[in-house]
């Protein structure tokens, strides 16, 4: 017996180490130490919890501590994580958002459960939630002024090609209407304070609109997300008939590059340091009084560092204002540079990797074209 499990756990071992194995399955995740003995893939331990909520399809166990037996481990070597992402992921939409580990549950778990419960991508031209042009539905939206989360109709269109929402269930006019183009989409569950929350952000007049939503299912509000980035993928394709699917697929919805407190002063350098929350959107440095303002208080363009920016740390000698946080940083530009203060030495070192791989990156003409924001209130 004890031969039988030395042999068996040789085996597994032989399969765990082959280099299709070496990532987790689901998110991405280097080492995955789990593995489904009914899916056969290997997985980190953050996604075989999730596995473990759909116990009909999936059974995992621990690599390390578990007893596989001879069937088990011949199932993992049959199939493994190449052969089974052939079958469950063989046509995923171009657009459709495959999280990493480094992504919020309510994006991994849909995943998960869309490929191996709902097995959404196991045939083509499957007809997906997100994938007919046109989505329409409830969410849950925060009031711009009382901070009240209340139900708003929301209409998605991609004949239209834009986004509305609706104070009333039976309105003519929506109360916003906003270009597919300018939209971006990104999940903030700690900062609206819900698993599914999810912050809907837009140009106006070159400036910054937030919008605040949730939904008690993550599956819809995950379907939302995925709803606009194919109607905005549809939307490019159009409008840039050369671009690969692999470029417009890089120009969906984007994660911002760092968000946090810093304290700020301003443009005299002579006023007194506040706190303010931080978002940096690629070249959008913004700034507001709370997290979940509607409108940044102010904005500054991030240009690339042959065109004269740069970020260092620490302030300038003499610098005047009183500030209680002293880990400095100072943003140059060819206008006039913009001092800040971060509260420990890790988020001044943060903010300071975020801009600078910013600043590392070549301007392109559109981002030539968005370089006249209205700094003068930061």
């Amino acid at each position: 017996m004890a031969g039988g499990n030395e042999r068996s756990m040789k085996a597994l071992k032989e399969v765990w180490k082959r280099a299709e194995n070496s990532l987790c399955a689901d998110c991405g995740k280097p080492d995955p130490d789990w593995a489904s003995s009914t899916l056969g893939v290997f997985i980190c331990l953050s996604c075989s919890g999730i596995h473990r909520n759909i116990p009909s399809i999936s059974k995992v166990k621990s690599l390390k501590m578990d007893y596989w037996d001879d069937a088990q481990v011949q199932f993992l070597a049959k199939h493994g994580n190449a052969v089974t992402k052939a079958i469950y992921e063989a046509h995923i939409p171009i657009y459709y958002y495959q999280p990493t580990y480094n992504d919020c549950q309510v994006l991994r778990e849909q995943w998960i459960r869309a490929k191996y419960e709902r097995k959404e991508f196991t045939e083509p031209g499957k007809q997906l939630p997100y994938s007919d042009g046109v989505k329409e539905g409830i969410l849950w939206k925060r009031g711009r002024d009382n901070g009240q989360f209340l139900p708003r109709k929301f209409l998605l269109s991609e004949r239209e090609g834009c986004l509305k929402y609706f104070t009333k269930q039976d309105a003519k006019e929506p109360k916003i209407n906003v270009k597919i183009d300018v939209i971006n989409a990104t999940f903030q569950p700690e900062k609206i304070g819900n698993p599914n929350g999810l912050q809907i952000t837009y140009l106006k007049d070159n400036k910054t609109r937030n919008i605040f939503v949730y939904h008690e299912s993550g599956k819809e509000v995950v379907d939302w997300f995925n709803a606009i980035r194919s109607v905005q993928f549809h939307y490019l394709k159009v409008a840039f008939p050369i671009a690969s699917d692999n470029e417009i697929k890089n120009r969906l919805t984007r994660n911002f590059l760092k968000e946090g407190y810093m304290e700020k002063t301003g443009p005299k350098q002579r006023e007194a340091f506040k706190k303010r929350w931080f978002t940096l959107d690629h070249r959008r440095l913004m700034y507001f009084k709370d997290p979940l303002d509607a409108f940044a208080k102010g904005e500054v363009f991030v240009g690339s560092g042959e065109n004269g920016y740069s970020v260092q740390k620490g302030l300038p000698s003499g610098t005047q204002g009183n500030f209680s946080w002293h880990y400095g940083i100072t943003i140059v530009t060819p206008d006039r540079e913009y001092l800040f203060t971060c509260e420990t030495e890790t988020d001044q070192l943060e903010w300071i990797r975020a801009f600078t791989s910013v600043i590392n990156q070549a301007m392109t003409p559109q981002e030539y074209a968005s370089k006249c924001l209205d700094a003068v209130s930061f």
